[in-house]
């Protein structure tokens, strides 16, 4: 065992560890797989990228966010650390950069995203090289009791054996102690492995503030430019809301500037590099900015929207205050934004028959031990689900024993040539030199790109896929060509048919609604945490299972009895009684008709609703119900109340 206080000091220039990092490390080199439950803010990065250096081998790490990767190697890159990602933005070069250094073990770090195992290239590569750890943040997306379940998640585990990987690593800032206990079975960690710090933060002043609608602009102007200028984070439910607010931010002389994820890459980069060069910048955000994020004087974080879940809310809080001084947190908690969050829940929900079509397509007349070749976009389309639902219950029919997913693959590649073929063939001799010919003749040539049909040119070359690939993949790294996939084929085995497919259909549903009753339960916490009485920190630390004894003296609830301080005598007001405007009977008359026209599309008072509070569909999109003018017409009403009204007039009830 290293001296690990030596090596903390000698490449992260830092004299103690911070609480529980040295026990996990600790476990690492002991060569235990470990689980890391810290508060933002509370180190766990340290947790793999100290062992990356003390291990052979490369570390890979595993995380959904660009900006965190981005971040992250720019802070080992000034510490002399070789380390590299691998994301949509890299160029043909860098990628290929990117694998020569990992072939050659020039690297310690390798970061990915979850999505990136579905990349066959990739999967060939990373199964050559010694990993001696397999770090994977944000690890409660595993669980289906979690925040936030995906489903490429679940598969992390058996990615990470078919890469040999010699220990794991999982990281979270929030886990409940069910969503922890999940991960521990997952990745076969045991209970002594597993550390959870406090999620306690005695430096943040957390205030909740009910508003209406018309007061949340000049409420949170007001707070802005009352409180000494800082470092801030405005945290909104949609990217349109976070380029409207900073407008409106910058058009009063305050430094504001939006993130979000549909704006374009550069600029992302752009406003990230301003921020975290800035001292009192304004980013107004959706939840996708601030992870991984290594700037410790944040001292504002607000939410403009409610957050989506108490685990949301505690990541995003997190961020501020991370050089332990005073920062204040403060949600602008107006009862309009619930709707469009429940929303996003009712959204994900298809319907019995959207499942029972799906369920058709992969078992309906088949056999065991037939393959499915399927494209996700299209099933999704055809089915009438969006398409993170689908995989996720492809997913669902894989831990139930009736599927096996096998390798994505790209249908489709096009490569571009660098050099003429003839000198290409120059660099190889013999046999080699001959299959690379016959993989250039399969080629077909448009314009300055030629395509080749992976699976056919493997027929006709009588080799297998994988070797086909690896050739145009050496082709790439030396630099002869630049090469492109496309068309992402996922391929599952049938390992059993379903005797009742309905009965099958309505389990799968059943899972779908019952996800959705999670949501809007988590919503609610979101809800009783503003609305509580007592102190309110205390109830978020018991929500992750941690009791306090003591009220905590930073709070709205402990502030206001004591002092109503100027600057929070506004926050002491419960909760309204939320309301919605009467449905206006004309709307769903006109709805009605238009659902004459389109009996098909617009079957279900599910559709309906749905179409009313402008949530989109794959059906939708396709009939362009989408941009007709009553989509959205009622997004103001809960969702549960306009689908019984359209329940009841569907049935022709009064």
């Amino acid at each position: 065992m290293p001296d690990l206080a030596q090596s903390l000091e000698q490449h992260f220039g830092y004299d103690r560890f911070l609480p529980g990092q040295q026990e996990v490390i600790g476990h690492l080199l002991a060569g235990q797989s470990a689980a890391a439950v810290f508060p933002t803010g509370g180190g766990k990065s340290l947790c793999y990228q100290l062992p990356a250096l003390l291990l052979p081998g490369v570390t890979l790490v595993v995380s959904p966010l660009i900006a965190l990767m981005k971040d992250q190697i720019d802070a080992l890159a000034r510490r002399g650390i070789a380390a590299a990602r691998l994301d949509s933005t890299l160029t043909v070069d860098e990628y290929s950069q990117a694998m020569r250094d990992v072939r050659a073990g020039a690297l310690r770090l390798l970061y990915v995203a979850p999505e990136r195992f579905q990349n066959e290239r990739f999967r060939q590569a990373i199964a050559q090289v010694r990993v001696s750890l397999f770090a994977i943040d944000e690890a409660h997306c595993i669980s289906e009791w979690g925040h936030a379940f995906r489903p490429d998640y679940l598969k992390l585990v058996a990615f990470a054996r078919q890469s040999k990987a010699e220990r794991l690593l999982a990281l979270t800032a929030t886990a409940t102690p069910r969503v922890l206990d999940d991960i521990c079975r997952a990745f076969e960690i045991t209970a002594d492995c597993a550390i959870r710090n406090s999620c306690y933060r005695p430096n943040l002043t957390l205030l909740t503030t009910p508003v209406d609608a018309a007061d949340q602009i000049p409420r949170l102007i007001a707070r802005l430019r009352e409180r000494p200028a800082g470092p801030t984070i405005v945290y909104v439910t949609l990217q349109k809301t976070s380029e409207e607010l900073a407008e409106k931010l910058a058009a009063q002389g305050l430094p504001a500037k939006a993130y979000h994820a549909g704006l374009e890459d550069e600029l992302r980069a752009e406003v990230q590099d301003w921020f975290m060069s800035s001292s009192d910048g304004i980013v107004v955000a959706t939840i996708a900015f601030g992870m991984g994020i290594d700037k410790s004087d944040i001292r504002y974080v607000y939410h403009f929207n409610p957050p989506k879940s108490l685990e949301n809310y505690a990541q995003e809080i997190g961020r501020a205050g991370r050089d332990g001084k005073p920062s204040t947190c403060e949600v602008f908690f107006c009862l309009d934004d619930l709707n469009q969050l429940e929303n996003f829940a009712y959204g994900d929900t298809p319907t019995r028959d959207a499942v029972q079509r799906l369920v058709a397509a992969l078992f309906a007349g088949a056999r065991p031990g037939t393959e499915i070749d399927a494209n996700l976009h299209d099933l999704s389309g055809r089915c009438d689900i969006r398409p993170l639902v689908v995989r996720t219950l492809l997913t669902y029919l894989e831990l139930d024993g009736l599927l096996e997913g096998g390798t994505p693959f790209y249908a489709t590649y096009k490569f571009q040539p660098l050099r003429t073929s003839a000198q290409i063939l120059s660099e190889f001799e013999g046999e080699r030199r001959e299959f690379v010919a016959s993989i250039l003749r399969q080629a077909k040539k448009a314009r300055t790109w030629f395509q080749i049909d992976l699976d056919q040119a493997a027929r006709a070359l009588d080799a297998p896929r994988d070797r086909v690939v690896r050739a145009l993949d050496y082709l790439a790294e030396r630099g002869w060509l630049n090469l492109e996939a496309k068309d992402v084929r996922h391929r599952y085995r049938r390992l059993a048919i379903p005797k009742d497919l309905a009965a099958l259909a309505g389990e799968l549903h059943a899972r779908c609604v019952d996800r959705q009753r999670q949501e809007i339960a988590r919503l609610a916490q979101v809800v009783a945490l503003v609305d509580q009485t007592g102190c309110q920190v205390a109830a978020l630390c018991a929500h992750f299972g941690e009791t306090r004894k003591e009220p905590c003296g930073h709070c709205t609830r402990c502030l206001e009895p004591k002092s109503g301080r100027e600057g929070h005598a506004d926050h002491s007001a419960g909760l309204p009684v939320r309301a919605a405007p009467p449905i206006p009977k004309d709307v769903i008359a006109r709805a009605m008709a238009v659902r004459d026209e389109l009996p098909d599309v617009l079957s279900e008072p599910l559709v309906m609703a749905r179409w009313l509070c402008g949530i989109s569909s794959p059906v939708l999109t396709k009939s362009k119900l989408s941009s007709h003018e009553l989509f959205g017409a009622l997004g103001e009403q809960p969702f549960s109340k306009l689908l019984e009204e359209l329940e009841r007039a569907m049935k022709g009830s009064p």
